[in-house]
């Protein structure tokens, strides 16, 4: 089959052993990110299959209208919001999904929590600019883990929180504060309650129209100053707008993110801001869970060819 793997940001692919399960195939990849329809139709116009990576390139009516050679959408993971089934399914394009792992997200997590709550990235600049101990961190022990979303990753954070000493404190729908209960969690009495007492707050929510922008300013305003809000789930849970102003007012005092509104993200006057580490949408992009995804993406590209 003819092969595009579009958004390979790190050339990464052709490192992976997986990628050897496409030999005798004719495979290209593109390191890069466009949007332009037009673009993208003559970079797919081959393609009897697609490999995304994530929801990096959206996948339209409009875009399938001009490839009428695509067979076959395979698709990292298992997520599918930037996917016009609909189209897919008139113009004869079948949809396979994947998994992944809740690990290397949930790991980056962590990494955040401690760089916001000790000011690592500032320490690690200060001590290349001959600068010693300009900053005072904040601990973890003894100290409120806001969990808002208990589902697999959420789970892990939550277990991070307990190992590190912490209380965890979690809210979500229905289904998620009985899981948290069961697990012998403290469940939060509303999300107005989350906000104010966690003194590290991490966002685990799938993004949909329910969530999208389901933390508000008025849920930021309430945290405390000495607090850090952690997203590494969707960029759209919190209102457009909303993180910037609250991290310019000083409630929350610091935030770690990885994910944003427009990705690939090279210039935002967030980013210049002395309270936030921000990486670029680093979770999953980790060689296990890589292996994991484009794995089970390539095997789903060989049952088709094999009309499995």
């Amino acid at each position: 089959m003819n092969i595009v793997i579009p958004d390979d940001y790190q050339d990464a692919v052709k490192t992976l052993a997986a990628f050897r399960k496409l030999a005798g195939h004719e495979v290209t990849i593109f390191n890069d990110t466009v949007t332009n329809l037009d673009t993208l139709a003559e970079r797919f116009s081959e393609a009897e299959a697609l490999v995304l990576i994530r929801e990096r390139t959206a996948v339209g009516a409009e875009l399938l209208a001009r490839l009428p050679r695509l067979r076959l959408i395979s698709q990292t993971g298992a997520g599918t919001a930037h996917i016009d089934l609909e189209a897919c399914e008139r113009h004869g394009v079948t949809v396979m999904t994947g998994s992944g792992s809740p690990h290397s997200t949930a790991e980056l997590t962590w990494a955040l929590v401690l760089a916001g709550m000790r000011h690592l990235p500032q320490e690690v600049e200060n001590l290349k600019a001959g600068r010693w101990q300009r900053t005072l961190g904040t601990g973890l022990h003894g100290r409120t883990l806001g969990i808002f979303g208990y589902g697999k990753i959420g789970r892990l954070v939550a277990g991070y929180g307990q190992a590190f000493g912490m209380s965890v404190l979690v809210w979500g729908r229905e289904s998620t504060r009985q899981r948290a209960r069961e697990a012998g969690l403290e469940v939060a009495g509303s999300q107005r309650e989350l906000f104010e007492r966690a003194d590290v707050l991490s966002l685990h929510l799938r993004l949909n129209e329910g969530t999208r922008g389901i933390v508000g300013p008025d849920d930021l305003a309430r945290m405390k100053p000495s607090a850090v809000l952690i997203n590494t789930s969707r960029a759209g849970l919190i209102a457009p707008g909303a993180l910037e102003a609250a991290l310019r007012a000083g409630c929350p005092g610091r935030a770690g993110i990885d994910v944003f509104d427009e990705e690939p993200l090279y210039r935002h006057p967030m980013l210049s801001l002395p309270n936030l580490v921000a990486t670029p949408h680093l979770g999953y992009v980790e060689r296990d869970n890589y292996e994991l995804y484009f794995g089970e993406a390539f095997d789903n590209v060989l049952a088709f060819a094999a009309g499995k």
